[in-house]
């Protein structure tokens, strides 16, 4: 092997005598390089970027917040019981009418629109970690199964972490998936995972496609990207504007809080239903995810009309108790006049008409 090779090539070379999951931690496989990612005005070269840099983070800080994770975690960052759930089958989703949508958990959204079925980031797996023995685990089975979904017009993904694009789900889903929909970079990976070519689309932010009547638009983000220790940045992450011509709905994936939402809102909302992060949140990562507040203000930018958390109630992603961003988002929302939708993972919400939901978290029993 040369050794002037560039470091994902040699690795490439290499990769049968990595085992798979290191070589998944450690972010070797499909590490993108395309020219579609090249000629982004978000990729300098060598990695996007977001439209406002963040503070660099120093090594130290990284070791603090890995430090407070494993040692100071709250006992109540997990429910002590079991979530309702309200299960589904494909004969249920078959008779459901037009603008249904679905929470199955986390960020995963099933909608349907013009007759036919659109998943967002499709997470199934029983952990969001590289590794099939460790890391987060999931707080409830999902309402239904990945092979009892029905068949995928679309799937849509917003980024390369653990917890929004799972590798097992997505081969569980290839064969009734229509196209997959992604970011720049993310694609060449479910392309190396063995995804036909010709299914799959890659999207720059302000760049979409129009579907059987529905169009479908990347929009920006502040996050950053990445599956492993070698390959932050290697793809790009947004949000996506969905619109039927009759509804039109934002799903932000993952962001922090950035003036861009009010450019998005002006673009391309107002919108009906903006489904936006709320969990996972801290002080310590302030620029890449949200605090309650800052979703708030977030879905007043971009105009919304009703307002549904999601990324929460499914994984331990942060230090706070797992029902805090159902609290605090209900708290901040009723004073500003904010329509709130909360379904319980599984309940039908009604996207031309959506109604409140209930408190569904307080019914699940408190850590003793």
């Amino acid at each position: 092997m040369s050794t002037t090779c560039r470091l994902s090539a040699c690795w490439k070379e290499r990769r049968p005598l990595v085992p798979g999951a290191v070589r998944r931690w450690l972010g070797l496989d499909a590490i993108a390089r395309s020219r579609l990612v090249q000629g982004s005005a978000q990729h300098d070269g060598e990695r996007f970027r977001n439209a406002a840099p963040a503070p660099v983070e120093g090594l130290g800080k990284m070791l603090r917040i890995a430090w407070n994770m494993l040692l100071h975690k709250p006992r109540d960052t997990t429910p002590a019981g079991a979530i309702p759930v309200d299960a589904l089958t494909r004969e249920q989703l078959a008779a459901a009418p037009d603008r249904s949508l679905y929470r199955l958990g986390h960020s995963t959204l099933l909608f349907k629109l013009h007759g036919q079925f659109w998943l967002t980031d499709p997470v199934f797996g029983e952990r969001a970690s590289p590794f099939r023995s460790m890391g987060p685990r999931r707080f409830h089975a999902p309402p239904i199964a990945p092979e009892e979904l029905p068949p995928l017009r679309a799937v849509i993904l917003s980024h390369d972490h653990y917890d929004h694009l799972d590798r097992d789900t997505v081969l569980a889903l290839a064969d009734r998936t229509e196209v997959f929909l992604t970011t720049l970079g993310v694609g060449d990976r479910l392309i190396e995972w063995g995804i036909p070519a010709h299914r799959v689309r890659q999207f720059d932010w302000w760049s979409g496609i129009t579907l059987d009547g529905v169009t479908l638009t990347a929009a920006p983000a502040q996050h950053f990207s990445g599956r492993g220790l070698l390959d932050r940045n290697r793809t790009l992450w947004a949000s996506w504007v969905i619109d039927d011509g009759e509804v039109r709905v934002f799903f932000s994936g993952d962001t922090g809080y950035f003036d861009g939402f009010q450019e998005i809102g002006e673009r391309l909302g107002p919108f009906d239903v903006t489904f936006i992060e709320t969990g996972a949140y801290d002080a310590q990562w302030p620029y890449v995810h949200m605090q309650p507040e800052e979703t708030v203000q977030a879905h007043v930018d971009l105009r919304g009309r009703w307002l549904v958390p999601i990324h929460n109630g499914t994984f331990d992603l942060a230090m706070h108790r797992w029902q805090d961003p159902f609290e605090r988002v209900t708290a901040i929302a009723r004073p500003r006049g904010v329509m709130l939708s909360t379904p319980r993972m599984g309940e039908r919400l009604d996207l031309a008409a959506p109604q409140a939901g209930s408190a569904w978290w307080r019914e699940v029993p408190a850590p003793r």
